[in-house]
């Protein structure tokens, strides 16, 4: 007696060590590295050292004061413990954040709550606290916490036989849901695999086990045998019985030495019907008999447990073993009338609060969509019109401009052909032109500080300048040309200004325009050159140069004179 109690208090003060200087270790780490090895602990199902975490990240935070991870700790807390520590300390985080302004509030505790119902089987009170949860987190317009919430409620509907519909939002989700974490990802995977095998849809299942068995084939860790867990199921719907029993019991040696009940159960329910298929009827039973022992120290039910105690009663019954028959029987009773209770609520439950609301949510948001595209169609076609109408309004005025056009041209051609048929030469044209402004200039503008002489032998200078078109010249300008005639600049400018009535540039660009009517008019050669070689022998340095001072000038493009020209040359 007395070497048993020496031996349990050194085990005792070796635990004792170890735990203080595995705390020890963890003081190294900042609170988001804390965060990161609690959940990898928490979902690699190593729930003693998660909790380790969890206990000196709540001490730690608790010391330093700062409620915010006090909060993460309490959440952190309530993830391993007994369902009343757990939802004391799910309190406590509803207490510290009641005036929270973080968006991930309430929502986060009705979660919490849901999660902790869920995994002490009080399916009821899970359900209630998801739909709650899914409201404040649509309220918030948190997407993660809509998919926590969406995706457990997919779990639910598993639960209830509803597969098909849970793995429509588990594959929405993992397809979509890039702000979860991995760890919740793989969730979703493990769960939507098991959905695939219930609803016969084996390859998909084979895709994401196959993806998952490698993905963990080197750790051998938890995830890694709930992977495992589904490749005996997947072997089991296909009536390979042996492969099956091979991967189960491998799942069974570990789970069992786990506090995880539902992976227990499942895979003691998969090994048992795996030995059923293959008439090993007493190891199908010892399977069955401790699942009935589990459901009995824990009542964990789920909706195949009818199955065990249906096996077992006609086992029993085939024994003739009537004691054990009578006590499954009243065990299938109790079982199948805590099965009915959360089975019909859930069933009842889950349509009317959740499917339904989300229905009529789907067909407001269709029907929105359809008011939306209507309006989208008529604006659109508003848009259309004007745009349509607004090309006719500019196609109609470009007629009208194109005919007014033609008609400057054709009045323009018309003088040029009538100014030939009196044969008055171009050169007399703009010396009489030229002497007609001269002499009324003369007359009106007699208040220049120019002497008459200046003025008089500057007028002779042009008139030899145009008449002997050297206008047509490159690179003429005032300054060179006041050069060439033997004056300034200034008198020259104030000279064209005064007897003109025009500018330098105006004066020149109106002689090369004018000249260039009549000789485009007159010779079929000039008009077949290009408007450039036409532009060049103008004296201008660029096409557009010329053809924009010849609109300016006889107010019609150059391309409609030419072609009037054509028309009345036919």
């Amino acid at each position: 007696m007395k070497l048993t109690y020496c031996i349990l208090i050194i085990l005792s003060y070796n635990l004792l060590c170890s735990q203080n200087r595995s705390i020890d270790s963890l003081k190294k780490y900042s609170y988001k590295e804390l965060q990161e090895k609690f959940y990898d602990y928490n979902y690699d199902g190593q729930p003693e050292q998660s909790r380790m975490i969890a206990q000196y990240y709540i001490a730690k935070s608790k010391q330093e004061k700062n409620n915010l991870q006090i909060a993460e700790g309490y959440a952190f807390m309530c993830v391993n413990e007994n369902e009343r520590d757990a939802l004391k300390y799910i309190d406590s985080l509803a207490e510290l954040t009641k005036n929270s302004k973080e968006n991930i509030y309430p929502t986060r505790i009705y979660l919490l709550r849901a999660n902790i119902y869920f995994k002490f089987n009080d399916q009821k009170k899970a359900l209630n606290n998801y739909i709650i949860g899914l409201k404040y987190a649509k309220q918030n317009n948190n997407k993660r916490q809509i998919a926590l919430a969406e995706t457990n409620i997919a779990y639910l509907n598993s639960y209830i036989g509803k597969d098909s519909e849970a793995a429509k939002v588990l594959r929405y989700y993992l397809d979509n849901a890039f702000y979860l974490t991995e760890n919740e990802l793989e969730k979703i995977r493990l769960n939507l695999a098991d959905c695939y095998i219930e609803i016969n849809n084996l390859d998909s299942a084979k895709i994401l086990i196959s993806r998952g068995l490698g993905a963990f084939k080197n750790k051998k860790t938890y995830r890694y045998y709930q992977y495992l867990t589904l490749a005996g199921f997947y072997n089991l719907r296909l009536k390979k019985y042996q492969l099956a029993i091979n991967d189960l019991l491998l799942c069974k040696r570990y789970f069992l030495a786990t506090d995880d009940i539902r992976n227990k159960n499942y895979t003691l329910l998969y090994l048992g019907k795996s030995y059923t298929g293959l008439n090993e009827n007493e190891k199908a039973a010892e399977s069955f008999v401790k699942i009935d022992s589990m459901v009995h120290k824990n009542n964990y039910v789920f909706l195949e447990l009818g199955e065990a105690y249906t096996y077992l009663i006609d086992y029993y019954k085939e024994k003739k073993d009537k004691e054990k028959q009578l006590y499954y029987i009243e065990r299938f009773l109790k079982i199948n009338q805590m099965l009915d209770s959360q089975f019909k609520y859930v069933s009842r439950e889950l349509p009317r609060r959740y499917d339904t609301p989300k229905l009529i949510h789907e067909k407001e948001t269709i029907i929105n969509e359809l008011k939306n595209k209507k309006k989208i169609f008529y604006f659109s076609l508003v848009i259309l019109l004007l745009i349509l109408l607004i090309l006719i309004f500019l196609y109609n005025k470009s007629k009208k401009s194109e005919k007014q056009y033609r008609k400057i041209a054709q009045d323009l051609i018309q003088k040029v052909q009538a100014d030939n048929r009196i044969h008055l030469p171009i050169e007399s044209q703009q010396q009489n032109s030229f002497n007609t402004i001269e002499q009324e200039n003369i007359k009106d503008k007699n208040t220049s500080v120019i002497s008459k002489n200046v003025v008089q032998a500057v007028l002779k200078e042009l008139e030899i300048f145009e008449i002997k078109k050297q206008f047509l010249n490159k690179g003429i300008t005032l300054g060179n040309l006041a050069k060439k005639i033997k004056t300034n600049s200034k008198y020259l400018s104030e000279i064209i200004n005064t007897h003109k009535g025009k500018n330098f540039a105006a004066y020149l660009n109106d002689l090369r325009i004018d000249y260039a009517i009549n000789k485009l008019a007159e010779s079929k050669k000039f008009r077949s050159y290009k408007i450039s070689s036409i532009a060049d022998e103008l004296g201008y340095n660029t096409e557009q140069a010329f053809t924009l001072a010849f609109k300016k000038r006889t107010g019609t493009p150059l391309s409609i004179y030419l072609k009037e020209i054509e028309k009345m040359g036919r």
